[in-house]
């Protein structure tokens, strides 16, 4: 089993260790920090920069009753980078925040904080909100997920589902109704359906790459590859600077067994835009598939320095140094690690 996939494995332990932790916290009443009624500028931007005490900070803001809908938002949305028991607490009450945008926000907390399975424990109820918006948001946080994973949400995700296509259906045509109908077939493995609503959101909107990339899954997943390489290489020769389908073209050919030019591609979304962390981590572990780790623990060194906050290339730098035997290493980024978030479950689990 390749390193990065047993890294999955572990961190998906972690999220259980957190479930388990968060249910023993969760009807326990709220304490508030007896702190400042200021300082929500300096938590929020120690949050996003990984200083020293940012998710204590962090927790103190979403933990008081009088922070703005606003605020509330933006502080949700540096949460996932600073997981425990006690985030997981924060973004659960938020779930029934009186705010729509609020809930909407928790959601996308949850999401962050509880990769895979675990995260329908907690938004399996969200499919029940008084509100169309949250409850299609709670759909979009499902979609994707096995059977065995939904367990007793299964059905009533299937319910809203089929509740959400006949909104879709009833609305005026449009790219973005048409572009997430064929994301609810493409859940349903309705494959045609799905392609029928992908070729209509092209019609309307020519330029939608995430819609012309999810063609190129449904026809992979049909067995067309050479439909989707042609397709994927069309666009190409008339968008070859396009990072988003250089990043494209590396993982479809990742996908086929073909790492080596994958790689190429991957680098090259990279080079065209150096600041994104999602381009630039695929790159690192398609690295270190292909046995080049130092490369890998570069790509991760060069994350961590322009986003600080990032905990998923922190933590997989962690890994890399130690596989590499350079401790050193390891002990600088654990220190920071554990003053950026002592309570940090791989930090418990002993990382």
């Amino acid at each position: 089993m390749p390193q990065s996939r047993r890294y999955l494995f572990i961190s998906l332990g972690l999220v259980l260790v957190i479930i388990v932790a968060w249910l023993s916290l969760r009807n326990t009443a709220p304490v508030m920090p007896a702190s400042i009624k200021h300082g929500y500028s300096e938590a929020l931007a120690a949050a996003r920069t990984g200083q020293p005490g940012a998710a204590r900070v962090l927790y103190q803001q979403l933990a008081r009753p009088d922070i703005s809908v606003k605020r509330r938002v933006w502080l949700h949305a540096e949460l996932p980078n600073y997981p425990s028991p006690q985030a997981l607490k924060l973004a659960d009450a938020d779930l029934q925040n009186e705010a729509v945008e609020v809930r909407l926000a928790a959601i996308k907390s949850v999401v962050g904080l509880v990769p895979g399975g675990p995260r329908s424990l907690l938004l399996g109820p969200m499919l029940d909100d008084q509100e169309q918006s949250v409850r299609f948001a709670a759909i979009n946080a499902l979609l994707g997920l096995s059977p065995d994973d939904l367990g007793l949400y299964f059905g009533p995700l299937q319910q809203a589902i089929d509740s959400w296509e006949q909104v879709l259906k009833a609305q005026p045509e449009s790219a973005a109704n048409s572009a997430q109908l064929a994301r609810l077939h493409l859940h349903n493995a309705e494959l045609k359906a799905a392609q029928e609503a992908l070729e209509q959101t092209l019609r309307l909107q020519p330029g939608n790459l995430p819609a012309l990339v999810m063609q190129i899954d449904v026809l992979d997943r049909q067995g067309q590859s050479d439909a989707a390489r042609q397709l994927l290489a069309k666009q190409l020769k008339n968008q070859p600077d396009s990072a988003y389908l250089q990043h494209a073209l590396g993982l479809w050919l990742l996908h086929h067994g073909q790492r080596e030019y994958a790689l190429l591609g991957l680098s090259k979304a990279v080079e065209l835009e150096p600041d994104n962390k999602d381009y630039r981590y695929d790159l690192a572990t398609t690295l270190h598939d292909a046995d080049e780790l130092e490369a890998a623990q570069k790509q991760l060194q060069e994350i961590v320095q322009r986003h600080p906050a990032d905990r998923k290339a922190r933590v997989l730098l962690i890994n890399y140094w130690k596989e590499s035997g350079q401790l050193q290493n390891v002990q600088i980024l654990l220190a920071q690690l554990e003053q950026m978030n002592p309570d940090d479950p791989s930090l418990q689990q002993g990382l």
